[in-house]
């Protein structure tokens, strides 16, 4: 049996399961192979953003965040769980100060709150530059890094509340990774909700704004202005992106954050007073941490699909309709309502 105890240090609790057991769920190759994946299609998307006609856009600045912050998650956290895999080494053994678990819980909910507050920070951009283009302060790409910034800030002080004494980072089923603790405890309680509501609230919000902003460029494009108030087509653009983030942001995330407050919220407590959970619930947190980080593989290639360029290949027919919706009036139009 290999065994975690609570003695050893805080970031371990009662967890039975056998070697073999071990092996079966965390199979090295997978692992290695999703990073790899995951590695790859964010340079990818890297490198196309760099050869972007706009790169200083502040759209494409923040789509840029993202993208990075994409990388260096599967970066870091997959570097972890692969050696573990790899060596299948009892954590207990090899980190009873639980200073790599703290390192790696603090990675997880960083990591997992970005794309989330980035995409929300994307939509409040796009928001504002459709429907309020005049409110809107000169938009550069120094104030777009700023933005990026300040959401890696809140995202990483949030990460460090359970090293402050709110909530606690434990050894999470099968033993090769760490993330916060769903137990019954106040602290605990209040962190794992925080956590799932601030992630929810960046989710829905991006739905409000994406929403209102995409049903104002239908109006323009159908008003009785629409002839000469076209949309440009790299507004389309933008918003058929962040559309396409929004949406894998939802379908790989709020299983998780869904989860994780009715788990928190069940009465009796799910976690025993020894602190060990139903092996249910743990491979149901399990499955549900797998599609989340699908979000940070599927991320860039919402950016790499949804190109003009791309969509035209696919499409040749949509490169006439979009001359035809340009922003600017057709020659023939522009005499007559010429001086």
């Amino acid at each position: 049996m290999w065994a975690n105890g609570s003695s050893s240090g805080p970031c371990f609790r009662p967890m039975n399961i056998t070697l073999q057991e071990r092996h079966l769920i965390a199979s090295p190759w997978f692992a290695a192979s999703f990073c790899v994946l995951g590695l790859g299609s964010n340079l990818l998307a890297l490198s196309v953003l760099a050869g972007a006609p706009a790169p200083r856009s502040s759209f494409l600045t923040l789509l840029c965040g993202l993208v990075l912050t994409d990388f260096l998650g599967l970066l870091v956290t997959g570097a972890i769980v692969v050696s573990q895999h790899a060596a299948l080494f009892a954590w207990q053994a090899a980190d009873p100060g639980c200073r790599l678990c703290h390192f790696m819980g603090v990675a997880m909910v960083f990591f997992g709150l970005c794309p989330l507050l980035l995409g929300a920070a994307m939509a409040s951009e796009r928001f504002v530059g459709i429907t309020r283009p005049f409110w809107r302060p000169s938009a550069t790409w120094r104030r777009a890094w700023a933005t990026v910034a300040l959401v890696w800030a809140l995202a990483l002080a949030l990460g460090l509340l359970p090293l402050l004494g709110l909530g606690r980072y434990t050894v999470q089923y099968p033993g090769s990774w760490c993330f916060l603790t769903l137990g019954p405890r106040r602290g605990d309680v209040a962190f794992g909700l925080l956590f799932a509501l601030l992630g929810s609230v960046s989710v829905g919000l991006s739905f409000v704004l994406n929403t209102v902003s995409v049903a104002t460029l239908c109006r323009v494009y159908h008003g009785r202005e629409a002839a000469r108030q076209r949309p440009r087509d790299c507004e389309v653009e933008m918003m058929v992106q962040l559309v396409g983030i929004m949406v894998v942001a939802t379908v790989c995330w709020m299983p998780l954050l869904v989860f994780i407050a009715q788990t928190l919220l069940q009465t009796p407590p799910v976690m025993s007073p020894s602190g060990q959970l139903s092996r249910a619930t743990e491979r149901q947190l399990l499955i549900y941490l797998r599609v989340a980080t699908w979000n940070q593989i599927l991320d860039p290639w919402v950016y790499i699909l949804f190109r003009r360029s791309v969509l035209r290949r696919l499409h040749p027919r949509l490169s006439s309709r979009h001359r035809a919706l340009s922003l600017h009036p057709p020659p023939a139009q522009a005499s007559l309502n010429g001086p």
